[in-house]
């Protein structure tokens, strides 16, 4: 039919052209130009699939749908290593930090402690990550108490993670004037909206509705001219702002 040769003529030209573009064999061009869909379909199975599974977003794409068939796999693995490690410090903070993020808080906080022994006894990392699983599991005071201890044991340590779970903490604590003076204090150095988000939110939660519009105007407004994969990334918390600065 002449729809279907005209079709083979306008994906053959597309195809020759992207295999000049991108240096493949010049093998293909005549193998597309003279076997119409045949060379169409060799070309696609051997040069564009391998390629779209090489790609970022197919890679992450498998990812995801792994995680979904099997949600654990990471966890056996990192498990596994921690077990084989023994007390490979490395191995037992990778098991720690996604039995965190599996909301298996206890658990976590027992593999940061088998790792603060000997030279890593107040490592700030692995500190920051007890902290990190007692706000999870809901104990605002431990959590505080463990970021307290970290900054007296290690005074040069620097974390926005650690500075902004320490606000909340105080938030969490019903500390709330302490825990806007750290939100006012992080906020500006923040890498990300998070922390102005958190600092409006509980401005407007104190009544002070008129500090807490102007903060999330402000940070509307500089989200506006930043990059695109800015807002992308931040979407749910200047998604906050703007509600806020809409009241």
């Amino acid at each position: 039919m002449p729809w279907l040769l005209i079709l083979s003529i306008v994906v053959q030209a597309l195809l020759i052209v992207h295999c000049i573009k991108t240096g493949r064999n010049q093998i293909w061009i005549w193998v597309i130009a003279l076997l119409s869909y045949a060379g169409i379909l060799a070309y696609i199975a051997v040069e564009l699939i391998p390629d779209l599974f090489r790609s970022r977003t197919a890679q992450r794409t498998a990812r995801g749908m792994k995680k979904v068939l099997d949600p654990h796999a990471t966890l056996r693995r990192y498990e596994n290593e921690a077990r084989v490690g023994g007390s490979n410090v490395a191995s037992l903070q990778r098991y720690a930090e996604e039995l965190t993020r599996q909301g298996r808080h206890d658990e976590a906080i027992a593999e940061f402690r088998k790792a603060l022994t000997g030279l890593y006894e107040h490592d700030p990392n692995l500190m920051l990550g007890v902290a990190r699983a007692q706000f999870g599991k809901g104990d605002a005071a431990a959590a505080r108490a463990t970021l307290d201890e970290l900054i007296r044991l290690n005074p040069d340590f620097r974390s926005a993670e650690g500075h902004l779970l320490y606000a909340r903490a105080l938030e969490a604590e019903g500390n709330v004037e302490k825990a806007l003076e750290e939100y006012k204090a992080l906020s500006p150095s923040y890498p990300g909206a998070e922390a102005f988000a958190r600092y409006a939110q509980l401005l407007k939660a104190q009544g002070k509705d008129a500090e807490a519009r102007k903060i999330a105007q402000e940070l509307v407004e500089s989200a506006r001219i930043a990059p695109s994969h800015y807002r992308r990334a931040q979407k749910e918390w200047l998604d906050i702002a703007e509600r806020l600065a809409a009241r």
